[in-house]
């Protein structure tokens, strides 16, 4: 990417540099970089699995719709032909790139009542954004690996002879099954186009207040699973506060959010995107056709995530305590 600094501002029309590059940060789909010149900086997102275009319309498209409600997000730039994506030279990688506002801040604190009421507000404001969504939510939401699956990845797993064979077998025996067996599709009463990715991580705090980032995953939802999800993950996910959890869904309702968490079958969403997670994971982990560097990402990303799995038990005093609010 390094070498790509000067191609990346002709691109989008940036100006003349002389321009820098310098890596932030990986995730599980991409790249952070940071473009710097001219007195300004910008955050390239590098895709490292390909891209679908359709997909980053629709990022664009929610971005601007839940600008408009007030909810701050940094701009997805289009390049100088109007797209909102653009692809490297086959010499240089080939990945697609996106390019944002850079954003100075800070990783949102959950703790922090007023960070817990913005985000209450937030998220029903993007639920109104996003209503009246026709489109069925993608499978990642709505479907998780079978038992079949399971044991065939795991028997490859063996085979690679990687050190967190033995625990995804005890996962298998154990929580695949009993969280698998609340994964059901959506119906299609309360379905919303939304950011499906709403983790304090995904929430920088700057000069002028909280901003919501990482917009990928942009698309159609069940409103009651989102905020069920949303909620466990900001109260602490096994180890929650429910005062943080209640206060969250009091901002939501406050600011007319329709949906409301009912039982372990609004976790649905939770359940089949963290199944789904540790699955496609631990299948990088494995595949000889990507990277030594993203195999072993893979494999760190599964054994944390079988370290964080969601608790029925934790579910059901977070679905009782919350209660009261609706």
């Amino acid at each position: 990417m390094h070498d790509n600094a000067d191609f990346l501002a002709e691109t989008y029309t940036l100006g003349s540099g002389p321009w820098t590059v310098a890596p932030i940060t990986r995730g599980a789909l991409g790249q952070i970089w940071k473009l710097s010149g001219n007195g300004s900086s910008w955050a390239i997102k590098e895709l490292l699995f390909g891209c679908n275009e359709e997909q980053v319309r629709r990022e664009a498209a929610l971005r601007q719709a839940a600008e408009n409600l007030g909810i701050a997000s940094p701009r997805l730039i289009p390049n100088g032909h109007g797209a909102y994506v653009s692809q490297l030279a086959p010499s240089a990688g080939g990945s697609y790139v996106k390019l944002y506002d850079w954003i100075d801040g800070t990783t949102a604190d959950a703790s922090d009542p007023d960070i817990l009421d913005w985000f209450g507000r937030a998220m029903a404001l993007l639920h109104r954004a996003g209503e009246g969504a026709a489109e069925a939510p993608n499978s990642w939401y709505e479907q998780c690996p079978q038992e079949a699956d399971w044991k065939d990845l795991h028997k490859r797993v063996q085979q690679a002879g990687l050190p967190w064979s033995d625990a995804l077998g005890r996962f298998i025996a154990t929580s695949a099954a009993e969280l698998a067996q609340w994964v059901t599709p959506a119906g299609p009463d309360d379905l919303v186009t939304s950011h499906l990715d709403l983790q304090p991580q995904n929430v920088l705090v700057g000069a002028d207040g909280p901003v919501l980032l990482d917009w990928d995953n942009a698309g159609s939802a069940s409103a009651e699973r989102e905020l069920a999800r949303a909620v466990y993950v900001w109260s602490g996910r096994n180890r929650m506060n429910l005062d943080s959890a209640r206060r969250l869904a009091r901002a939501y309702r406050s600011a007319g959010g329709q949906a409301a968490v009912k039982g372990p079958q609004s976790f649905s969403m939770l359940f089949a995107t963290d199944l789904n997670f540790i699955h496609v994971q631990a299948e990088c982990a494995i595949d000889p056709t990507v990277t030594a560097a993203q195999r072993e990402f893979a494999s760190n990303l599964v054994v944390a995530s079988l370290r964080s799995l969601p608790d029925l038990a934790a579910i059901s005093q977070l679905t009782s305590a919350l209660d009261a609010v609706w």
